[in-house]
């Protein structure tokens, strides 16, 4: 069930529904999570059977705020604080040593925890109405709202899509955002990049005065997290990504005989088949980032076999675009 994210009483059922251990649909400015309480463990237990996950595959747990922390992390250090001020609200996720007793099957089992404070209007509601809650809930537990590896939802109707009727679901419109949350390892004295996201290193780098390093270069074991695994993000169709002549030689090659084939690319290309679908990724990495689920669940929704999506550009600011079109192609 669907209802106006900004009503209270809709906030206020959902509160209610999340209190007692069930799971709600909610708007997030990256994508739309599927939430539940993150400390009971029953609770968390609903989401990875909803999405078919594995249970040692770590969620993200959203607070309200930087104070939040505390009641799920310890031994935060210096440069992670400064990280969370410098883009608390907003798409960063932050990896620390997580309290022990608290959330561990948000956490997979992990002694890591996976945080982040939303910078929607809603979520920020839905949270302090958890907090108002009887009993309270603390911090929400939130992967994205769909059947695991699959595209993530961007609107409330692909949340419904995915779960039916059944599942409440908090409209708060589509997510100016479009894409996951950068998420950052703070557990190995330096910042570790374990996803990319529209933060770029540089801002990130800016942010707490450190290197950022890549998660095959820091040493150590990097925990699990979130979006890393090498397929994800896949539509129904298979994805595969070619630079603009690799697309214009395919479809010629394939002239009137090409079908059931879906093309989002930037650079104008030519076919004689009035049966191939097209859409224009944007020049702009971060409207590219807003509408590529969608476009993937539309290309799916059309009933198309192939998607031939063209190499999104090397600049740091496509990282998170590249990143899940690698992810989506990998299965």
């Amino acid at each position: 069930m669907v209802v106006d994210g900004q009503l209270p009483a809709s906030l206020l059922q959902a509160a209610q529904v999340l209190a007692a251990g069930g799971l709600v649909g909610f708007p997030t400015e990256t994508v739309y999570g599927l939430g539940a309480d993150a400390a009971s463990d029953a609770a968390v237990a609903g989401i990875f059977a909803a999405k078919g996950r594995p249970a040692d595959h770590p969620l993200i747990v959203h607070v309200a705020d930087i104070g939040g922390v505390d009641h799920f992390a310890v031994d935060v250090p210096v440069f992670a604080q400064k990280l969370m001020q410098a883009f608390w609200p907003g798409p960063l996720t932050v990896i620390l040593p997580r309290r022990p007793g608290v959330a561990g099957g948000a956490a997979g089992g992990q002694d890591s925890i996976g945080l982040r404070c939303p910078a929607h209007p809603v979520a920020h509601a839905l949270l302090a109405a958890c907090a108002a809650a009887s009993p309270p809930v603390h911090g929400l537990a939130g992967p994205s709202a769909n059947k695991f590896g699959r595209v993530s939802p961007t609107t409330a109707a692909h949340v419904q899509a995915e779960f039916g009727d059944a599942l409440l679901v908090l409209d708060g419109g589509p997510c100016r955002v479009g894409i996951e949350s950068t998420i950052i390892d703070c557990t190995r004295g330096a910042p570790v990049l374990l996803r990319p996201g529209m933060l770029s290193r540089a801002q990130v780098e800016a942010a707490c005065g450190q290197p950022v390093r890549g998660a095959g270069e820091a040493g150590g074991d990097a925990p699990r997290a979130s979006g890393t695994l090498e397929s994800h993000y896949a539509p129904n169709a298979r994805v595969r990504m070619m630079d603009a002549r690799a697309l214009q030689t395919a479809l010629d090659l394939l002239g009137h005989e090409a079908a059931h084939i879906a093309i989002y690319s930037r650079a104008i290309l030519q076919t004689r088949s009035a049966r191939v679908l097209r859409r224009r990724m944007p020049d702009d990495a971060a409207e590219a980032a807003r509408q590529l689920f969608a476009v993937l669940r539309e290309f799916d929704a059309q009933g198309v076999r192939l998607i031939w999506v063209e190499t999104p550009p090397g600049e740091p600011e496509w990282e998170g675009v590249r990143d899940r079109l690698q992810r989506a192609s990998a299965g």
